[in-house]
């Protein structure tokens, strides 16, 4: 019987994973799981003045193309994700794609990631951990002009594979 099951008998409520019986922080055992192909969608927002909105549409801030720029941290971010998360395991990621769209009327970048693999654990983190560096990049290349910007809305929208399934966010679209 596995650790998790037996937190998850002895509480009679779901258990973390990344807890052991003495509550301390342990890394999942995934050695006996399935490879299987995963995916993971994220979606993160991130809004600014006008003036910093135009600019970034119209490629003018100083620091160069920011979309590109945070694109490439996104994917890096994503490659990166068990360095910075210390309990994540290391993987070895198929697909990493950053995209943006420009929400004209509200001033802001929408972000998505989506991670793929063919592997033992889920993508989860990697996609979050891409939209979250991602928007950070822009917030970092646009804030000469606009030190105000705001992000939010950072979630999971989906994932896929492993013996879960498919999961969608209930907000998804």
């Amino acid at each position: 019987m596995s650790d998790q099951t037996i937190l998850q008998t002895n509480q009679q409520k779901p258990a973390l994973s990344h807890v052991d019986q003495q509550g301390k922080a342990a890394m999942v055992d995934v050695t006996d799981k399935v490879v299987t192909q995963r995916m993971a969608r994220a979606e993160g927002f991130i809004t600014m003045s006008a003036t910093a909105f135009e600019m970034l549409q119209n490629n003018q801030h100083k620091k160069g193309d920011v979309l590109a720029v945070a694109r490439i941290a996104g994917i890096q971010a994503a490659k990166k994700c068990s360095d910075l998360i210390p309990l994540c395991h290391p993987l070895m990621l198929s697909k990493v794609q950053v995209e943006f769209d420009i929400l004209t009327t509200e001033n802001t970048v929408r972000i998505e990631a989506m991670c793929k693999l063919a592997g033992q654990t889920g993508v989860e983190m990697e996609a979050l951990t891409a939209v979250s560096v991602a928007a950070l990049t822009l917030f970092d290349m646009c804030k000469a002009v606009d030190p105000a910007m705001q992000i939010s809305g950072i979630k999971v929208l989906q994932k896929q594979g492993g013996k879960s399934g498919h999961w969608a966010n209930k907000d998804e679209g």
